[in-house]
C-alpha cells in the first residue's frame, strides 16, 4: 500500500506490477468482423507502454478486454494473478454520466472503494488522503463543486486523483490526454511518470504520437492486429506507420 505525501509524491509500493501477457486474442461486439484479431502482447513488470494505431483499429477494444467489458471470442489474458477489480482504469470521458450528481470530492474517494468497501464512511485520514490526492493533479479547491460544472481538463484531472487513490498496480488508460490543454497534459504526464517510476505497470491508448515518442519508452502498435511492439523508436517508423494504414483500409 502507498500513502500520499507531502507535495504529491508517493511512496514505493510493496509489489512491482504485473506481468500481463495476451495470447491470440480476437476481440468483437457480436456481430461482423472482429475488432481486433490474433493480438498478442507481453507487458513487463513495471512497464509503461503506449497503444497506436488508426482511428477503429481496436485500441479501446483491447483495454476492455483487459478489464473485462469484452470476453474474448478467442485467446488468452493472463493478469500475473492480479484480480480484473484491483487494476486501475481511466475510461474515455465519453463514457462518462457528468450529470450525476456527486461532487468532486466524493468522486475522487470512489478510488478508496476497494480497499474501504462501499459503505465504509470516510475517516479523517481517508478524507486527507482524499485532499492530498486533489492537490496532486492541482484540483484541491474544487473539492465541493459538483462534477458537472468541471471542464473536460478538470474532470481529467478528477480521473487521476481517483486512481492515485486506488492505488492500483496495474493501469489502464484510455485516451488520457484528448480535449485537454497543455499544461493539464502535462500535469497528467508528470503523474503518469511516477506511477512508471514506482515500478507499476501502465498501458495507455493514445492518438498523439509526439506524445508517445516523448514519453512512452514501449509502445505497440495495431491495425486491428498487431503491427509492431517494442521499443517505440523501432516501432513508430514511417514504414510501420504505412503498413497500420493499410491494414486499416483492408480492415474496413
Amino acid at each position: 500500500m502507498i500513502s500520499l505525501a507531502a507535495r504529491g509524491r508517493l511512496t514505493p509500493i510493496s509489489a512491482p506490477g504485473p506481468r500481463v501477457v495476451c495470447t491470440g486474442l480476437t476481440l468483437g461486439y457480436g456481430s461482423g468482423r472482429p475488432a481486433v484479431e490474433g493480438v498478442s502482447l507481453t507487458l513487463a513488470p513495471g512497464s509503461l507502454t503506449a497503444v497506436a494505431g488508426p482511428n477503429g483499429a481496436g485500441k479501446s477494444t483491447l483495454l476492455k478486454a483487459l478489464t473485462g467489458q469484452i470476453v474474448p471470442e478467442a485467446g488468452q489474458i493472463d493478469l500475473g494473478g492480479l484480480a480484473r477489480r484491483a487494476l486501475g482504469y481511466l475510461p474515455q470521458q465519453t463514457d462518462i454520466d457528468r450529470s450525476f450528481p456527486i461532487r468532486v470530492a466524493e468522486m475522487a474517494a470512489m478510488g478508496l472503494w476497494q480497499r474501504l468497501g462501499p459503505f465504509r464512511a470516510i475517516g479523517r485520514r481517508q478524507g486527507a488522503a482524499v485532499l492530498q490526492a486533489l492537490e496532486t493533479v492541482g484540483i484541491a479547491d474544487l473539492a465541493d463543486r459538483p462534477i458537472a460544472a468541471l471542464s473536460g481538463g478538470q474532470m481529467q484531472r478528477l480521473l487521476f486523483a481517483r486512481l492515485l487513490l486506488q492505488d492500483a498496480r496495474l493501469i489502464l488508460l484510455d485516451e488520457p490526454f484528448a480535449a485537454i490543454d497543455e499544461a493539464t497534459a502535462a500535469e497528467l504526464i508528470r503523474v503518469i511518470h511516477g506511477w512508471h517510476a514506482e515500478g507499476r505497470t501502465v498501458l495507455a491508448v493514445l492518438h498523439d504520437l509526439d506524445a508517445i515518442r516523448s514519453h512512452f519508452p514501449d509502445c505497440l502498435l495495431i491495425a486491428g492486429r498487431v503491427v509492431a511492439a517494442g521499443p517505440t523508436h523501432r516501432v513508430l517508423t514511417p514504414g510501420n506507420l504505412s503498413l497500420a494504414r493499410l491494414a486499416r483500409m483492408q480492415q474496413s
